[in-house]
């Protein structure tokens, strides 16, 4: 099996540089070349969960500021993803991955150096814009480089890579902070980067999309909207909602998204084209991508440090005992894959959505109870086995029907709005466990925790409903 050779490029009608000419490159090897960076992003994603109890005592961060270490990730890949993905039609996808990837590596040695909160969130930031010019281009260039046949079992070996970063997030940050320090677990982007830039290159052909102009007015309208929508609800938890600091950039990001819509309504080149909401996949697996982030992850966030606070578990340990959960997508997204073009995608998705949505129901039960942890592994599995069936069909209906053109974009979009639930749901379960009187000491989760996480449940339940208008079959 080989990759499909890339379109020409539509200003000059040449073909775009390919690896070794006369050369065939496996499949496999084009998806590994594709994955792992994104594996990379991931894994930075949550790899700070573990580690947030031990940075706060070197740092003495606040509870603010310990949401912000993941926010500043997530809101820079939320809010840049879909002009990088613009950028990547016009100047070669591959070599903006590239240099996406350069950069997610100089931040990630920025963020080893700090010695402040207030730099290590700004290198997060940083480490987020790499990351945006990453994920949703390695999606791009692998369902670019397999046959429209194969794509689904193709990019649900992609979302098993993207679980594997799920699920050694929290034990590599675990592992890594107890055995040597916080800091290293940044140091290890370092040799990876080095191994995933020089494969990229051998592996993976440049490829371009339609040449459209570029849209700083729909970046700074939708990208505004993203930013301040987060800033106004983190900074809700210390400031208080009805203060005018927090009011003012909610009301903003209130009134930019519907400005953004009246933009692009009447523009082709707008950096999140409407007409791609035409597309029944690309709808239903955006809202799925928004409701099931904002529970899960933000479930991950609280769930993560209770272990440690609670349950007095090292980082270590505590990564480890998420593993029933944050390994199982590894396992279960490619088997998803496989068995989408038989089962259907709504079929799977629906499986999925609900188990995930038990088990934080569940989650809720056993930490209002102050159960140990052998009670909490078969919702663990339950929520690990759910994620999986949940990453790969989702990813394979946000293409569903769109010419490979929009490819780039659609992805870019879709891994916008799930980065943006990822940081929603952190911000909001936050924000209801503080409101709930949750305080960071063994006893202050007692009735802060358990709402939050039904908080989750719900937003997760949002998304079942969404599943149930998603495609049926995919198409080959």
């Amino acid at each position: 099996m080989s990759v499909l050779a890339p379109p020409r490029d539509p200003r000059s009608g040449e073909a775009p540089a390919a690896p070794a000419p006369g050369r065939r490159v496996p499949v496999w090897l084009a998806i590994l070349a594709a994955s792992l960076p994104m594996f990379m992003a991931t894994l930075d994603n949550l790899v700070m969960t573990s580690a947030l109890p031990v940075v706060q005592a070197d740092l003495g961060s606040s509870v603010s500021q310990l949401s912000w270490f993941m926010n500043a990730y997530t809101l820079t890949f939320a809010t840049f993803m879909l002009p990088a993905a613009t950028l990547g039609d016009r100047l070669g996808r591959r070599r903006m991955m590239l240099a996406g990837l350069v950069l997610f590596t100089v931040a990630s040695i920025a963020s080893a150096l700090s010695t402040t909160s207030e730099a290590l969130i700004a290198a997060r930031a940083v480490q987020g814009l790499g990351a945006a010019a990453i994920m949703p281009l390695s999606l791009t260039l692998l369902a670019a480089a397999v046959p429209p046949a194969r794509r689904a079992v193709a990019i649900g070996v992609w979302g098993g890579v993207s679980g594997l970063g799920v699920a050694l997030g929290p034990v590599v940050g675990g592992a890594v902070v107890e055995g040597v320090s916080w800091q290293a677990i940044f140091w290890l982007n370092v040799p990876v980067a080095l191994v995933a830039g020089p494969l990229l290159l051998v592996a993976v052909r440049e490829s371009r999309g339609a040449w459209l102009r570029l849209d700083p007015v729909g970046v700074a309208l939708l990208g505004g909207a993203v930013f301040l929508g987060i800033w106004g609800i983190v900074h809700g938890n210390d400031d208080g909602w009805g203060s005018l600091g927090v009011l003012g950039p909610l009301a903003a990001a209130a009134l930019l998204l519907p400005a953004y819509v009246a933009w692009a309504r009447s523009r082709a080149h707008a950096v999140l084209p409407l007409r791609l909401f035409s597309s029944r996949g690309f709808s239903v697996a955006n809202a799925i991508g928004l409701f099931f982030t904002l529970g899960m992850f933000g479930t991950v966030f609280l769930l993560a440090q209770y272990l440690q606070i609670v349950q007095g578990y090292t980082p270590l340990e505590a990564g480890l005992r998420t593993l029933p959960w944050t390994a199982a997508p590894m396992v279960v997204a490619p088997i998803a894959g496989a068995l989408a073009g038989r089962l259907g995608l709504r079929t799977l998705l629906l499986s999925g959505l609900v188990l995930q949505a038990a088990s934080l129901v569940w989650f809720a039960g056993l930490t209002e109870a102050g159960s140990g942890y052998s009670s909490f592994v078969v919702p663990l599995v339950m929520a690990g086995v759910g994620m999986g069936l949940t990453f790969a069909p989702s990813a394979t209906a946000v293409l569903e029907g769109l010419p490979e053109d929009d490819f780039a974009i659609a992805s870019s979009a879709n891994s916008t709005i799930r980065e943006f639930g990822v940081a929603l749901g952190i911000a909001v379960l936050t924000a209801v466990f503080l409101g709930n009187g949750g305080q960071l000491t063994p006893t202050g989760y007692d009735g802060a925790i358990a709402p939050a996480l039904l908080t989750g449940a719900g937003a997760v339940a949002i998304a079942v409903v969404a599943a149930l208008f998603a495609p049926g079959r995919v198409r080959k």
